[in-house]
């Protein structure tokens, strides 16, 4: 990254101005269907629930033709990965393993597919959202779908019962320590439905979200001529900085003007909605700037 200067700076302001009314997060014409996780609180019975392991890796849906990532865009998966999928829809998460989510985008962003990178990829399905039942019952049916299809890329997201809280809680530790994101909670005798609501939720040690970077500020003492920080606007329109998290090589080439990063944080200040503690975590490539 080149030095910064005042002309530079003046300009980056004002494309993040114009980039204020661009296009929306996910740019795919027709998103599919899907159901969308609220955060855990703690405020449910747990016995209700089946637990899982919420994978670090990018929302795949199948709609019984093609693939799709969350956004709507098509991926453009090697012919062998789908060949024999069944007719009804599947709901998943493209995923290379733990702490691998930027070789998975990497991979499923290609127009051209690569088949050597697509031999690290699986497609871990954890819902069959056509089926009329409940998760419980949806659950059952898909370890059947899954075995059918019989292709060891193709797995089942394993649910388990989590008796209580403190048990959650180590559950989600140990599942850290290991390297994996966080949990899933997905109530039992929910119906699959296409909007976010307490029947899916998800438990981290942290609580995220995505912004779009609108600025790049200068960096200043030992970080003089490199990025010091991001100005990011978030989809509901706030602005804040961004200044803890990189890397000294994503400080000299900061993510472009733009595009989207996820951040993690502690909590949110009451009045402004503004995040406390932000960090930075991640470019978001599997989204359209």
């Amino acid at each position: 990254m080149k030095p910064f200067d005042l002309r530079a700076v003046l300009v980056a302001s004002l494309l993040g101005w114009a980039l204020s009314f661009s296009a929306p997060l996910y740019a795919g014409e027709s998103p599919p269907p899907l159901m969308l996780a609220n955060v855990y609180r703690g405020q449910v019975a747990l016995a209700d629930y089946w637990v899982s392991e919420k994978l670090d890796g990018m929302r795949g849906y199948w709609d019984g033709e093609k693939l799709q990532t969350r956004g709507g865009e098509p991926i453009a998966a090697p012919a062998w990965f789908t060949a024999g999928w069944p007719k009804e829809a599947l709901d998943g998460e493209l995923w290379a393993g733990r702490g691998k989510f930027s070789q998975t985008v990497s991979t499923v962003r290609q127009k051209i597919p690569n088949d050597a990178a697509w031999r690290e990829v699986r497609f871990m399905v954890f819902d069959l959202p056509g089926h009329p039942g409940t998760f419980t019952k949806r659950n059952a049916a898909l370890q059947g779908v899954i075995a059918q299809i019989g292709q060891p890329w193709v797995r089942h997201v394993e649910q388990f019962k989590v008796a209580t809280p403190a048990a959650l809680r180590t559950l989600l530790a140990r599942t850290v320590k290991q390297g994996g994101e966080g949990l899933m909670l997905h109530r039992g005798d929910s119906l699959y439905r296409a909007e976010r609501n307490d029947d899916l939720l998800k438990l981290k040690p942290y609580e995220d979200a995505e912004a779009r970077v609108v600025g790049h500020i200068p960096g200043k003492g030992r970080h003089a001529g490199q990025l010091g920080a991001l100005q990011l606007e978030t989809p509901q329109g706030l602005r804040f900085r961004l200044g803890s998290g990189f890397s000294d090589a994503q400080r000299r080439d900061p993510p472009p003007l733009g595009s989207w990063v996820t951040y993690r944080y502690t909590e949110r200040h009451a009045k402004s909605g503004l995040p406390r503690f932000p960090r930075f975590l991640r470019v978001r490539e599997d989204i359209q700037q």
